[in-house]
């Protein structure tokens, strides 16, 4: 309904972290780690290398080898290096509990594990749980093979490339099954639209082992740029800012909290970037007002905003930034290769134009082949060949298709329909607030309830009674906040999402019979 043709590119019959290594020129620069880096060569070398140990060690084509580390050159390499070996890459969140990742390692029939220095410690109780062998840093640095055997033939559309770990509708971990061909496909048609050559270099502050982080180590590789690899930005923004301008970044990508932190919590708009051509942003809606501001700030620099889920491998559409300023508030429209549809429940496409609701279905060779060991999930949103997103939308006359909200989180309160994401993006409208997250939680009298969770700023000054008075100006009474609660900081996971079960969890704690608004509720 909205965009679809075929893809050349995927007539790959090689590996596709093969082709990620095969772009760049020996000498040009691949990655950069605070005060180290890899060039195309050394980074081959050791992929290879590395590829090679892991067939000497008794590894079959179809393997399963966990990942645990944090952004960092090691990381790279044993990435790559296990889809290079035919193996299935499962890049893991170092901060999950041991229990998660136990029941993670058992259930996807994990053989080994690269564990990072700074991960280590902690590491040696799951991988005994679960009778992994650690491979290490050190490990790694003293593989000594020629990197000159014979690697496992692939089938691209059939084989596994990695193991990516999200949550489904249970709220436990999946890990959704994406082959070779999801990943050049999904990373070509990024780079076609985005423009990305060899000379394109992006600021990293996103892990891989989440999609939107995984999907710029393909598309810098597979056009031959290079990547700034950083894990300080929770904690030093500003001297991630530094690195921004000193290392030269063409680009930088964030999900919403990324680009709100920078415009709230430091000098981001005060600061020069002459290098700086792009912003990307995925990972859930932006605030239209924060889109607004950084346009007005940064008017030479482009932004590509863009709708995904990790089922997609990474990306399901994006908006053109020539036309931001006349369809904001929109996901755009698909890929190249991505077929999107928004269909009622009947399966009739919605009118274009109308205000007709529908889920966004989408299809292409983007699209994951299910999830891991999991038949009963996999039939819930892989359908027919096509993914079910869960998420609800409109389309209107030309085309572009704007999200009202996901299903499950859509607030039904006094026997309205309330959309947590219409609320949240009026109440970002304030320039005291760095977030907002909008939730229901049970009311004896509503049904649900509408609470608010706010940080501000650092030395700003808000009340209760100036949100609400802000929201009753613009929003029916119907969708204006019950409860407004002050965070000193959101919870966040490690992607940078806000964690709105943390965020109930806060609110069960509380007693249970309290319905009083709450001018203030400390962070956890």
């Amino acid at each position: 309904m909205i965009r679809h043709q075929t893809n050349s590119s995927f007539a790959v019959s090689h590996n596709v972290a093969q082709a990620m290594l095969s772009t760049g020129a020996d000498s040009a620069v691949a990655l950069l780690h605070k005060h180290s880096s890899l060039t195309y060569g050394q980074l081959r070398e050791s992929v290879t290398r590395v590829a090679s140990e892991l067939l000497a060690l008794g590894h079959l084509k179809g393997d399963r080898i966990a990942i645990l580390s944090e952004n960092c050159l090691f990381q790279v390499i044993a990435y790559l290096a296990v889809i290079r070996a035919g193996l299935v890459a499962v890049p893991l969140p170092p901060e999950l509990s041991i229990e998660t990742l136990t029941n993670i390692a058992r259930d996807a029939g994990i053989k080994d594990a690269f564990v990072s220095n700074r991960s280590l410690g902690r590491a040696r109780a799951w991988t005994a749980a679960a009778q992994l062998r650690i491979i290490s840093e050190a490990d790694v640095c003293a593989f000594r093979r020629d990197p000159t055997g014979a690697f496992p033939e692939i089938d691209p559309a059939r084989d596994l490339a990695a193991l990516m770990f999200t949550s489904g509708s249970t709220g436990a971990p999946k890990g959704v099954m994406i082959s070779h061909r999801n990943i050049d496909c999904n990373a070509r048609d990024i780079i076609s639209y985005m423009g990305l050559t060899a000379v394109d270099r992006v600021m990293v502050v996103l892990p891989f082992h989440y999609c939107f982080g995984a999907s710029l180590l393909h598309t810098h590789l597979l056009a031959g740029g290079s990547l700034v690899l950083n894990d300080d930005f929770k904690l030093f923004p500003e001297a991630t800012l530094q690195e921004l301008q000193r290392t030269a970044c063409t680009g930088l990508a964030g999900v919403p909290s990324t680009y709100q932190i920078l415009l709230r919590k430091s000098r981001f708009t005060q600061m020069s970037f002459p290098s700086l051509r792009w912003f990307q942003q995925a990972g859930g809606k932006l605030p239209n007002a924060f889109i607004q501001e950084l346009l007005g700030s940064f008017p030479g620099v482009r932004f590509f905003l863009m709708y995904g889920q990790t089922e997609a491998t990474a990306r399901l559409s994006y908006l053109p930034p020539a036309r931001l300023a006349d369809k904001l508030g929109s996901v755009g429209c698909g890929l190249p290769s991505t077929k999107l549809e928004v269909v009622e429940p009947n399966g009739t496409a919605v009118t274009p134009g109308s205000k007709e609701t529908g889920e966004i279905v989408a299809a292409g060779e983007n699209v994951a082949l299910g999830y891991w060991n999991d038949p009963e999930e996999t039939s819930k949103f892989f359908k027919h060949g096509k993914l079910h997103t869960g998420d609800i939308a409109r389309v209107d006359s030309e085309g572009f298709i704007f999200i009202v909200e996901r299903e499950r989180e859509l607030i039904k309160s006094g026997g309205n329909r309330v959309s947590a994401k219409e609320v949240e993006d009026i109440i970002a409208g304030l320039p005291q607030v760095v977030e907002v997250a909008v939730l229901g939680a049970p009311d004896d009298i509503l049904g649900e309830a509408i609470h608010v969770f706010i940080e501000l700023a650092p030395s700003a000054s808000l009340t209760l009674q100036d949100v609400r008075a802000h929201c009753h100006r613009r929003l029916p009474a119907f969708k204006v906040p019950h409860e407004v609660h002050f965070i000193d900081r959101m919870p966040h996971n490690s992607s940078g999402k806000i964690l709105k079960l943390k965020l109930k969890e806060i609110l069960r704690a509380r007693d249970p019979d309290q319905h009083a608004i709450a001018p203030c509720l400390a962070s956890t």
